[in-house]
């Protein structure tokens, strides 16, 4: 059965989260004025924390805490003014909750700033491949690290599996020579990212289990993108049932994390499927051979 062997992901400040038999959700927390879907509704530090709680509460088991738009086009952000947007909530859900918490940069000195503020992950939508001394920080400090494959800025091979191998294994090599354990390790495709087309996001969707080659846990982050627009005419808010369609596709090839704006409407749909895949393994350790 693709990808459902338990497993431990080791994150930062001795904690670790077991990813196998039920399937783990990353709640986006967008402390942004300008995020395609939701930009300004949690910029504020009471705003962006209550809203992290209530999603733990749906059953969030991650809270990805960004402070940058990363929609195409978007503006970029000095990195004081983005650690002014997140330091003060990770270091306010520090002491209200559990639950791991991530941040969303690319930058290492935001990484070290917020690990040190009680951030467990590190996730690096350029897959360590802008700053790669967030692979050292990992090292060094035990951080969980999320590596997302990227198409900008680069020339991409035209066959969408082996542009990621391509991409990825240069990642992974980054963080092996920075001496990150590979228990620390979550991969994300990058859905989105430089798929300019319905057609390329669907055929990696369809193709997913073939990054089962890397042997490490795998993140889907199909979250209200542009080509669930294409496929069904709805407007960025409301994706969210196209959204736990694909969470449930992937579920079935493997994704172990899930990065998504509603929790419940995810953790539902995904609880049908985990318990679906956990009946097929009961049957099949039953079954006579």
């Amino acid at each position: 059965m693709i990808g459902f062997e338990g497993s431990l992901w080791r994150v930062g400040h001795g904690r670790e989260i077991e990813l196998g038999r039920r399937s783990a959700i990353m709640a986006i927390i967008n402390v942004t004025p300008d995020s395609f879907s939701d930009g300004g509704r949690f910029k504020t530090v009471d705003a962006a924390v209550e809203h992290a709680l209530q999603a733990v509460s749906d059953g969030a088991a991650i809270v990805d805490i960004g402070g940058e738009s990363t929609r195409p086009g978007a503006a970029s952000v000095s990195p004081s003014e983005e650690q002014a947007r997140v330091l003060p909530v990770i270091e306010a859900l520090r002491g209200r909750t559990q639950a791991l918490i991530s941040i969303d940069t690319y930058r290492a000195d935001t990484a070290r700033l917020a690990v040190s503020a009680g951030a467990h992950i590190v996730n690096d939508v350029s897959g360590l491949q802008k700053e790669s001394g967030i692979a050292e920080l990992a090292a060094a400090t035990g951080a969980g690290l999320c590596i997302m494959h990227t198409g900008r800025d680069r020339v991409k091979l035209a066959d969408v599996i082996a542009d990621q191998v391509h991409f990825l294994e240069r990642s992974l090599a980054i963080a092996a020579a920075a001496g990150v354990n590979s228990d620390r390790i979550v991969l994300d495709p990058g859905f989105g990212f430089a798929k300019e087309t319905a057609e390329e996001n669907l055929e990696l969707m369809a193709r997913f289990s073939e990054l089962s080659r890397f042997g490490l846990p795998l993140l889907a982050g199909t979250s209200r993108k542009r080509f669930l627009g294409a496929v069904t005419g709805r407007d960025a808010p409301d994706r969210d049932v196209a959204t736990a369609a694909t969470s449930v596709l992937l579920r079935l090839q493997g994704a172990a994390v899930f990065r998504v704006h509603n929790v419940a409407i995810n953790r539902d749909a995904l609880d049908v499927a985990d318990a679906m895949l956990n009946a097929r393994q009961e049957f099949e350790r039953k079954r006579p051979t």
